[in-house]
């Protein structure tokens, strides 16, 4: 029996296809990556019932190991965040100025010593005094702010407000955390390179392998790609990104924004020598202020010691100004680990869900659920949901209890329809064009569809009919289940294509597909993974009544036995 329909050749595509993605070692950060492991994409939706929204990527190795997405990119439009959604990511831009001056020094164009006001013409006051040392650890000194985020401030103007600060004690011998310090730095890098401070990061800085990452929130170059609505206090925050500039109250010490994704790469990238070079990334981690609490200050970045998380860490993070997203950045060095986790709402921010789960993501321990999430139902009251349910246009829901949880067995297009949630990872437009693939592919419309529906009529005849039951996310991949209708008789199958769209792998005798739901309380269940998925689809059991509600509507199955 033929159930296994890959060729040779598609074997490798397959070991390909679900395994972790390449990283900032290989292919350009856009490319699909494997989504997280299930037990850690279960664990990160408890925090997501819990508010959490936003995305999160993990590279282990140079590689992706996760990429992830909770919660809704735009309450208003039901649009869910997804991996590569955009957020503006806050003073988190002050690690890529940061490794603009360091390209800077090792380019030898200024050296961590020289004075402020001998490389700016123009610059007055006591922030000519401060080193580019004391700027890039926050110790020379400077108070108050030169600008107000996202309204104008121009080039001259924010000279002069710099030279106009006053200094809260003599550069070099207290921390004072200071965004107008780095907007200095900016300025330097804007007079001492060959191009303006936006375009030296988009050309030098914001890059991985041989692809840019991110942009700007405001302004040009603009960060590619959807972006998240943020929320501050559950209102829609003030800042969408089209504040026309110009931008020098937040260029160096805020400003960028890029994807989880981007961010995760782009960190792998920075402590691997491929953003600036290795000898820069070695002075920037040698240039520190020790805070005498087991955390040092280190230029775009804070070291925290073993005690925080169990391991040494290197972290960055950002966020308000207006915008309602925050963002945080992880680099493990003993490990070769980059996580880096944004958000778009205040009630579980990146910072806050990181504090969370860092130590067990960083000793490989399952991360915890906040309190309140680790909902429980008795085994009995599972059982007692077990059984068929029949939807009203025929198609079949046939429950399963299951360690803790229920299993559904979706039997018919309009049961998997009614099932089926954007997750994994993947849009609904990916979805659609997989589906679509896979149909042209059954048709013979290519060489390699011709060579498949040959081998699928050799199990079951003429192939006489195509009737798609729908897409799901399975292992990692997205799998379309088609009825087949052979003149010797009908299976259910699936298939599974490569990015390009080639076969990567498929079964002829195919189940249906299952779906996993876990409970939130008050007889209520959720899809179990909610990655990529927004607010997930809910289940309520009344009586002999099993209501579905999505993102599409709310469907109804009556108990059939």
């Amino acid at each position: 029996m033929r159930n296994l329909l890959v060729m040779a050749a598609a074997v490798v595509i397959l070991a390909a296809c679900t395994s972790e993605a390449e990283g900032p070692d290989g292919d350009p950060p856009e490319e699909k990556a494997a989504v997280c492991d299930p037990e850690l994409a279960e664990a990160l939706s408890r925090w997501a019932d819990a508010g959490y929204s936003g995305s999160i990527a993990i590279t282990s190795g140079g590689e992706f190991g996760c990429r992830a997405a909770f919660g809704m990119a735009d309450a208003e439009a039901g649009v869910a965040n997804m991996p590569e959604t955009v957020f503006a990511i806050g003073s988190v831009s002050k690690a890529f100025t940061a490794a603009a001056v360091f390209d800077l020094v090792d380019a030898g164009a200024l050296a961590l010593g020289d004075r402020a006001g001998d490389l700016l013409p123009g610059l007055g006051g006591p922030a000519a005094e401060a080193t580019v040392e004391q700027l890039l650890l926050h110790t020379g000194g400077l108070a108050g702010a030169h600008g107000t985020d996202h309204e104008p401030l121009g080039r001259e103007e924010a000279v002069t407000a710099l030279g106009a600060l006053e200094t809260a004690f003599e550069p070099g011998t207290d921390y004072r955390y200071s965004n107008a310090g780095y907007s200095l730095l900016a300025l330097l890098v804007d007079e001492l390179s060959e191009s303006s401070y936006r375009e030296y990061l988009a050309e030098r800085i914001l890059t991985v392998g041989d692809g840019r990452v991110g942009g700007f929130w405001d302004g040009e170059p603009a960060a590619p790609g959807p972006r998240a609505a943020g929320y501050e206090d559950g209102e829609r925050a003030a800042s969408d990104g089209g504040f026309d500039g110009p931008h020098w109250a937040l260029d160096g010490n805020g400003g960028l924004a890029m994807s989880a994704v981007d961010l995760a790469a782009w960190t792998a990238a920075l402590f691997g020598g491929e953003v600036v070079a290795p000898e820069a990334v070695e002075a920037l981690t040698a240039t520190g202020f020790d805070h005498g609490d087991g955390s040092t200050e280190v230029p775009g970045w804070i070291r925290f010691g073993r005690q925080r998380y169990g391991v040494p860490v290197y972290m960055a993070s950002g966020g308000g100004g207006g915008t309602g997203h925050h963002a945080v950045s992880a680099w493990l060095p003993e490990s070769d680990r980059s996580v880096a986790v944004t958000s778009n709402t205040d009630e579980i921010t990146a910072a806050e869900l990181l504090e969370a789960v860092g130590p067990a993501l960083a000793a490989g321990e399952p991360v915890p659920v906040p309190e309140g999430q680790d909902v429980e139902v008795d085994a009995a009251e599972l059982e007692r949901l077990a059984g068929p349910y029949s939807l009203e246009s025929g198609g079949t829901l046939t429950v399963a209890a299951e360690a803790g949880r229920l299993v559904v067995a979706a039997d018919g297009a309009d049961a998997v329809a009614a099932m089926s949630e954007p997750g994994g990872g993947f849009s609904a437009e990916e979805v659609e064009r997989h589906e679509e693939a896979v149909l042209a592919l059954l048709r013979g419309e290519s060489e390699a569809g011709s060579a498949e529906r040959e081998a699928v009529e050799s199990e079951l005849g003429a192939i006489e009919g195509l009737d798609p039951v729908g897409t799901v996310v399975e292992d990692f991949e997205l799998r379309t289940y088609v009825h087949v209708q052979g003149a010797d008789g009908t299976r259910l199958a699936w298939y599974a294509l490569d990015e390009h769209g080639g076969l990567a792998a498929a079964w002829l005798e195919a189940e249906p597909p299952e779906f996993s739901l876990v409970p939130v309380g008050d007889d209520e269940y959720r899809q179990g993974n909610l990655s990529g998925a927004g607010l997930g689809l809910r289940v309520r059991f009344e009586g002999d009544l099993m209501v579905v509600t999505g993102s599409e509507g709310t469907v109804e199955a009556r108990r059939t036995t």
